[in-house]
């Protein structure tokens, strides 16, 4: 696929992907495409004669594979792994209040957003509706509103003079969105609201709504930027920009070696749930494919310990305008290749095999590699690699591409990027070291 357009597919997909279940069902939908087969988690699996097939749990978490020539034993199975979630206001479950004639969300933080460039944007809701069907069956549905409905606005500079000086935001009590103004005896009903959207978009299966799982996003689409249009600037760049250069990849996969690609949710909430990486998704499938070609106890360990992951989620490029917030021998720059992570207290997993093998793979394709470590002064995050590493013996890499904004409503990476990246894990994928 040509850089000019790998981009413009990758804008569409985060554009089209508000929250990690329409991400999911976007991916499933070119999945399905490709010929890859939906299996349920339910269902009994074929022994023989699938190829390529794909599984969702929860509707937030994927998993895709892509079956080898190769016995698993002999080649083990390479992977990609990446998170679907973002950081982000969501909805409660006592969805409105009232304040002033104002109707307003009732919203609470999910992850470590970054709170400040949430004021004065254009937002709406999207997520997952769960209701009861005309028959009293309960269903579920996805609901995306797209136009903007609501906005969080700034205190006038007038009403608070400190403000450009660093002033904290209570989000419980300065972050409700407006979404109506209400007149003498109006109310704001979010059930009705959700009802009715549904039904406009020619969804007829929910009759009452029960619950749902929604949050606000900014409508502003994503964008080519700079003078040369060599950036790309979008919401969710963290992590959907690397799931869906994943998912390129194993579709462009040969079959020579078996791989897969592995999309948690609840990464950023700390992955302990049923569908995150602490959860039991990645090992269930990974035991049920490996049982269908070889069912001896030692099986599972054997191809676990010859397979090898990379954790593809995007790294801190350097700040221009912070660059002492690095380690000056550590600055990875957008339009720079992909970023190797490194910390020495595994809150990134590899080693030197694994760097080595990377590097050398990076080489061979001809895409430029960086590194990036914490300042020994500064805490560092993680990701979903040790996590995985830790949960089931594979060897991890953690790896991404460099970003500004990290956690932002809107966030900043280099159009370059997102091709070198796809050619790495293209090879990785049909060839090791």
């Amino acid at each position: 696929m040509q850089y000019a357009a790998l981009v413009d597919d990758l804008l569409d997909f985060i554009q089209r992907s508000p929250t990690p279940w329409h991400a999911v069902d976007n991916a499933c939908g070119l999945l399905a495409k490709a010929g890859f087969a939906h299996l349920l988690e339910t269902d009994c699996w074929p022994s023989k004669g699938c190829e390529a097939g794909f599984v969702t749990r929860d509707d937030g978490s994927l998993i895709a594979f892509r079956a080898g020539r190769r016995p698993l034993l002999d080649g083990g199975i390479r992977l990609a792994g990446v998170h679907t979630d973002s950081p982000g206001l969501r909805i409660r479950p006592r969805p409105t209040r009232q304040s002033q004639g104002y109707g307003q969300f009732n919203i609470e933080t999910y992850g470590g957003v970054l709170l400040h460039p949430w004021y004065d944007r254009d937002l709406s809701i999207a997520g997952r509706v769960t209701g009861a069907d005309a028959n009293g069956e309960l269903v579920s549905t996805l609901v995306d509103f797209r136009d903007p409905i609501a906005f969080i606005p700034s205190l006038a500079i007038h009403l608070d003079r400190e403000a450009n000086k660093g002033r904290n935001i209570n989000p419980q009590s300065e972050l409700s969105p407006v979404a109506l103004r209400l007149g003498e005896g109006d109310s704001f009903d979010l059930e009705q609201v959700l009802l009715d959207r549904i039904n406009a978009d020619g969804d007829v299966s929910i009759a009452r709504v029960l619950s749902w799982d929604l949050l606000l996003y900014d409508t502003q689409p994503p964008a080519r930027v700079g003078l040369r249009g060599e950036f790309i600037a979008s919401a969710r760049l963290d992590n959907l920009l690397s799931t869906y250069v994943s998912l390129r990849a194993l579709l462009a996969a040969g079959d020579e070696h078996a791989s897969m690609i592995v999309c948690n949710d609840h990464e950023e909430v700390g992955s302990v749930s049923a569908s995150g990486a602490q959860g039991t998704f990645l090992s269930n499938v990974l035991e049920r494919l490996i049982a269908n070609e070889d069912s001896r106890a030692d099986a599972f360990p054997r191809v676990v310990r010859r397979s090898l992951m990379l954790s593809i989620d995007n790294a801190h490029g350097v700040h221009p305008n912070f660059a002492d917030k690095h380690d000056g021998e550590h600055r990875p720059l957008l339009n720079g290749g992909p970023v190797v992570k490194s910390n020495a207290n595994q809150r990134y997993a590899g080693g030197s095999a694994s760097v080595a093998l990377f590097r050398a793979l990076c080489e061979r394709t001809g895409v430029p590699c960086q590194f990036f470590a914490n300042r020994a002064d500064l805490a560092c995050g993680s990701t979903i690699g040790p996590l995985t590493a830790a949960e089931l013996g594979i060897p991890v890499l953690d790896i991404g591409v460099a970003q500004f904004g990290m956690h932002s409503i809107r966030e900043l990476a280099g159009g370059e990027d997102p091709a070198y990246l796809l050619t790495c894990v293209t090879e990785f994928f049909n060839r090791l070291a």
